[in-house]
């Protein structure tokens, strides 16, 4: 395969006091703007508009501000508007996909534009103090979520809009209000029909944290909304959406960090147990999965198929500051660039079974600011079937260097002692059985129910034999709670009947709740859905007392 790994259309680059548009086709130079101190530039997602940003300043009478946000036509050069944006954060405007749709947050407000056209918007989003919006991927309808920060005592809450329907008390398609967020990430799924949310604190009241406290939160354009459960208590690191829309991954806890696959009902489907990882990818076609841990860790890589959850491989790629895979879900581009880190500067491209088959240094007198693949639209390159068998490559292999532990002078002399601060997880297909030591085979599970199926049923006509020749019950002055108090001898099963109890009082409060006029959480009205099954099993193991 031939890779194409620097590709722009267009290329802008800025000076101190001009901005060039080259077309790197023929080398030649479309536009330069005298626009001093630029300091952000962006491209419209087809190339047809330049948008740049400058520092704000006012004019020397202090009276007005002088526009600072330039929208340039890429083709004729023209300036198609100016605005005035003070604030760095979310300078440029949000394109669709197809750039029928462009917006932008002004004040209390945010104004839409169609086909380019700036000179007047053609809708508008009025909420007081909106501080975010995300706009959906996708071909129209077009849907926006917002974000509005909490005050005096109010809670935060981010809301989903279909355009233009703005207006109205009955306009939200979906509302999700919480208590605990400073500021959020909201992140759309492919085909725009939910968001997750990443609400965050800046401090932790708990002291568990120097990096606040995260909760994540699901979404959906049809008015459900759920707070994403989290088994593990810690910092959220990475939210991802498969590209097939149906599921997600999330990377979160304190260190050794859990992830785990969670369907549209928020329920967990897949635990890859615990890891030095701190980022999650999905392959273009959502078949693969790489579970990462870059930045501060030594980034180990762990690449699963996830239609079968079986891990592929575990290559290593150590200082890596960026991953991308490429648009044919085979292959992988990881790199070191400066800023982040100016020494060992390179990039590698790998194949997803853990060969490297294409390298580059970058020499010790120079830098590497940025690597990215050519783009290509959906479904250029099909899907084909993973392989767990490593691809050959020319590239000589080379082990990962080792960093011994510091050992104090005092046991320099002394025996090793293996120890680890953290005892790892495994993922739930590699967990021991309970008095086994290798996990049982889908045959054996089987045996193994019916076994218990067997077993339950002797039971059952154990505890009919002796209802029958029981001695007449008491009279009805007897306390009515003996069934509650008796035990079965067995702790299992007494432990059993307890968390079942536990839950159906739960289940009542909610009730109890739902028929005071309080609007329950989607995964609390599974709970009570519940509540039949739950009664069922508690009335079987009381039989078998």
């Amino acid at each position: 395969m031939r890779w194409s790994i620097f590709f722009f259309f267009f290329l802008s680059f800025t000076t101190r006091t001009t901005i060039n548009v080259i077309n790197v086709t023929n080398k030649g130079q479309l536009h330069s703007f005298d626009l001093p101190k630029t300091v952000c530039l962006e491209f419209s997602p087809k190339n047809t508009v330049l948008a740049t940003w400058q520092p704000y300043t006012t004019s020397k009478d202090d009276t007005a501000g002088i526009p600072n946000l330039q929208l340039y036509d890429v083709k004729t050069g023209t300036c198609l508007k100016s605005f005035i944006q003070k604030k760095m954060q979310n300078w440029c405007p949000s394109w669709s996909e197809d750039e029928t749709l462009c917006a932008r947050n002004v004040n209390n407000e945010v104004h839409f534009f169609e086909n380019n056209n700036f000179n007047t918007f053609a809708s508008k989003l009025h909420l007081k103090k909106i501080n975010d919006f995300v706009l959906s991927p996708g071909p129209q309808p077009y849907k926006v979520a917002v974000y509005v920060p909490g005050s005096k005592g109010a809670p935060s809450f981010v809301r989903l809009y279909q355009y233009p329907n703005f207006d109205g008390p009955h306009a939200a398609l979906a509302n999700k209000s919480f208590f605990k967020a400073d500021k959020v990430t909201m992140l759309w799924n492919k085909k725009a029909t939910a968001v997750l949310v990443i609400a965050s604190t800046e401090v932790d009241k708990t002291g568990a944290s120097y990096y606040g406290e995260q909760t994540l939160h699901y979404i959906a354009t049809n008015g459900e909304s759920a707070v994403v459960q989290l088994p593990k208590n810690g910092p959220i690191y990475d939210v991802v959406w498969n590209s097939s829309s149906t599921e997600f991954c999330a990377v979160y806890g304190f260190m050794p960090a859990k992830a785990t696959v969670f369907n549209l009902k928020c329920d967990p489907v897949f635990d890859f147990g615990t890891g030095p990882r701190n980022a999650a990818y999905y392959s273009p076609h959502g078949h693969i999965l790489v579970l990462a841990g870059f930045g501060n860790l030594r980034g180990q890589m762990e690449v699963w198929d996830v239609k079968n959850y079986k891990l592929i491989s575990k290559p290593v790629a150590s200082d890596s500051t960026y991953f991308a895979w490429c648009p044919d879900g085979e292959h992988i581009l990881t790199a070191t660039c400066a800023p982040r880190l100016r020494v060992n500067n390179g990039y590698k491209i790998w194949h997803y079974t853990g060969s490297v088959l294409h390298k580059y240094d970058v020499p010790s007198n120079a830098e590497l600011w940025q690597v990215s693949w050519q783009p290509f639209l959906d479904g250029i390159f099909p899907e084909k079937a993973i392989t767990y068998q490593a691809v050959p490559s020319d590239v000589p292999s080379e082990e990962p260097k080792v960093a011994t532990a510091y050992r104090p002078p005092a046991l320099r002399n002394k025996p090793v002692t293996n120890s680890k601060l953290h005892e790892e997880e495994p993922p739930q297909n590699m967990k021991p059985q309970p008095g086994n030591e290798k996990p049982l085979s889908k045959t054996a599970l089987k045996n193994q129910r019916k076994h218990e199926a067997k077993k339950a049923a002797k039971q059952e006509a154990r505890s009919d034999k002796s209802s029958d020749m029981a001695p007449t019950p008491a009279p009805q002055s007897a306390p009515r709670n003996t069934i509650s108090q008796s035990t079965s001898g067995d702790p299992e099963i007494d432990k059993k009947i307890k968390n079942l109890k536990k839950k159906l009082k739960a289940i009542e409060q909610l009730k109890e709740q739902a028929a005071t006029g309080k609007q329950l959480e989607k995964n609390q009205l599974e709970k009570i859905q519940k509540e039949k099954a739950l009664l069922q099993e508690l009335e079987d193991l009381e039989l078998g007392i």
